[in-house]
């Protein structure tokens, strides 16, 4: 059985002139962060592996995420792939984790993260919105193997929101 908790990064700040894999969190994206994780957190989930892309906006929803997980930092592994938009480089990625690894967090970007739900969970959605979090589960042992699976559970910031 193989697990894929998909995080979108959280709201993005536009308020500098900075590049698009400069962009930093708004305040927003860190209280969102904060709370979709905190959520998440109530999952006791057994998480085999950390990957994000490394744009800024991903890498701190990241962070946030594995200091309210208590995940360490050093399991955590930056890649280049995940900066994708499209979802092909994201699925070639989660294709070819290594077989022993169950349970992966993957941190990244829309319209990717939106794709790949909508590709292999059973469940339509919209749109993944920053900081939501969706996660998928299949019956297979080998990741190169995946197809359609079931979306066990979506969390989205505005659902939480008081």
């Amino acid at each position: 059985m193989k697990k894929i908790l998909l995080v979108r990064h959280g709201k993005s700040s536009w308020e500098y002139s900075v590049s698009d894999r400069d962009r930093p969190l708004s305040e927003r994206g860190i209280n969102d962060a904060l709370l979709v994780s905190t959520e998440v957190l109530s999952n006791n989930l057994e998480i085999d592996a950390v990957y994000s892309s490394p744009a800024n906006r991903a890498l701190h929803t990241c962070t946030i995420f594995l200091r309210q997980l208590n995940f360490p930092f050093e399991k955590l592994e930056v890649v280049n792939e995940l900066y994708d938009f499209s979802g092909d480089d994201v699925l070639q990625f989660i294709r070819n984790i290594k077989k022993d690894i169950n349970t992966v967090m993957i941190f990244g970007h829309n319209h990717a993260f939106t794709h790949i739900a909508n590709s292999l969970g059973n469940t339509y959605i919209d749109n993944v919105p920053t900081s939501g979090y969706v996660a998928l589960e299949f019956k297979v042992e080998d990741w190169s193997k995946i197809s359609k699976g079931t979306t066990l559970q979506t969390i989205f910031p505005k659902h939480l929101r008081a």
